[in-house]
């Protein structure tokens, strides 16, 4: 009984890190690292890498700040800095909510269509318009009701299934140790315009909304001082899982799509990374996994614009009001737009993640400068080694913003 006490507390002490791993391996994330894959094979891995190491590294720090100062990371922005930072923050991480939902709904409706081809009359599948609307409507319901918590964990189970096999592939297809060191020397490939992509890795797992969910989750957790060190373990376990469920998505398009030079334009390309370990069933895997993802990546997303007006003004996280059912609406309801009028789905996608790079020198900025606060932090000053990792992470942030820039303005150019 002592031994299972143990394993109880020891999960529910790793649950913000998971929360954070099931977050991040969502449908955008698959996306991404598939079409690096698939366009790159694994030279892109190193912007993983690093990606992933930083993180933990903000991760910590953020935790750090919202245990001493017992606020989260956006009111902190709001009291200590200036209330104007707080509102920028939130619209730009509006802009990312917003087009995320956007490209994981076009999607998940995209591969929907594709699996129920066989079921339906002219081998056709079912309307992506007709899936969207019907996916919104089951999600905004479920928030109506308040009764969702049940369902997601269904379908993160259904997602671990998927970064499972992914994982299994990975082990089939895995290339030879000298492309994997290759791989992981940072180098972006002169063909194929890599910029967007490598935003778009980067984007997904150091992605704004992530880290400043993470401080919320921290505050609710009701980590203290004396859990610093049960928090570092957290974050690490966390990015760790991240990178690798994340390299095996990249090993398994390098080893079906890169080789036969499918690039990955559609997201129906993307039903055949899975095919050297389930045949006939890849698509189905696929599909279950990639459509568990949108339904547990898509509600966070739904909810994160009000959670964040709570966490500015500093109220209860109570979304019955009218003002936020409307909000969440409205979010909701721009999951419709590509299916409606069009678009291409992997590349709203990708951009989407892409923009989280633009804002993160200004987040880790502002980071640094309340982890260093005295009013902020009192006398629990960070020590060298955190604060070396923060100013080189916000190097490499500067680095990815230019990175980013560069991927979109080619797009209009």
């Amino acid at each position: 009984m002592a031994k299972f006490e143990k394993v109880k507390k020891f999960i529910s002490s790793i649950a913000p890190g998971f929360f954070m791993v099931g977050y991040v391996i969502g449908t955008g994330s698959v996306t991404t690292m598939a079409v690096a894959g698939a366009r790159f094979g694994m030279s892109l891995t190193w912007a993983l890498l690093l990606s992933c190491l930083f993180t933990a590294f903000l991760m910590i720090a953020i935790s750090r700040v919202t245990i001493v100062s017992g606020n989260t990371l956006i009111y902190n922005f709001r009291k200590h800095i200036h209330p104007a930072l707080g509102i920028f923050m939130i619209l730009a991480l509006s802009v990312t909510i917003i087009s995320s939902i956007m490209g994981v709904t076009a999607i998940v409706a995209e591969v929907f269509q594709e699996w129920t081809k066989p079921i339906t009359q002219n081998n056709s599948g079912i309307s992506p318009v007709i899936f969207s609307f019907v996916l919104l409507g089951v999600l905004y319901l479920l928030f109506w009701k308040g009764k969702h918590q049940t369902f997601i964990r269904v379908l993160t189970i259904m997602v671990a299934l998927m970064a499972f096999c992914f994982i299994l592939t990975m082990i089939i297809v895995i290339p030879d140790a000298a492309t994997l060191a290759k791989g992981l020397v940072p180098r972006i490939p002169n063909v194929g315009e890599p910029h967007m992509v490598i935003a778009g890795m980067v984007g997904t797992t150091m992605a704004g909304v992530c880290l400043v969910s993470r401080s919320t989750l921290v505050k609710e957790q009701g980590w203290k001082l004396k859990d610093l060190k049960e928090e570092r373990r957290d974050s690490s376990i966390s990015m760790s899982l991240t990178f690798l469920v994340s390299a095996a998505i990249i090993a398994s398009a390098a080893g079906t799509l890169y080789i036969k030079g499918i690039h990955i334009d559609n997201a129906v390309e993307m039903l055949y990374t899975l095919e050297p370990l389930a045949g006939d069933l890849a698509i189905s895997v696929f599909a279950m996994g990639i459509f568990s993802a949108g339904f547990s990546s898509i509600f966070p997303n739904m909810v994160l614009l009000p959670w964040l007006l709570n966490d500015y003004n500093k109220s209860e996280k109570s979304l019955k009001s009218t003002f936020y059912r409307v909000l969440v609406f409205i979010v909701a309801g721009s999951g419709l737009i590509i299916p409606l009028f069009g678009g291409k789905p992997v590349a709203i996608m990708i951009a989407s993640q892409a923009v989280s790079p633009l804002v993160m020198p200004l987040l880790i900025g502002s980071l640094f400068y309340l982890l260093n606060n005295k009013k902020v932090i009192g006398q629990y000053k960070p020590g060298i080694i955190i604060n070396i990792a923060v100013l080189l992470t916000f190097i490499f942030s500067i680095f990815m913003a230019a990175i980013s820039f560069q991927g979109f303005s080619k797009l209009f150019i």
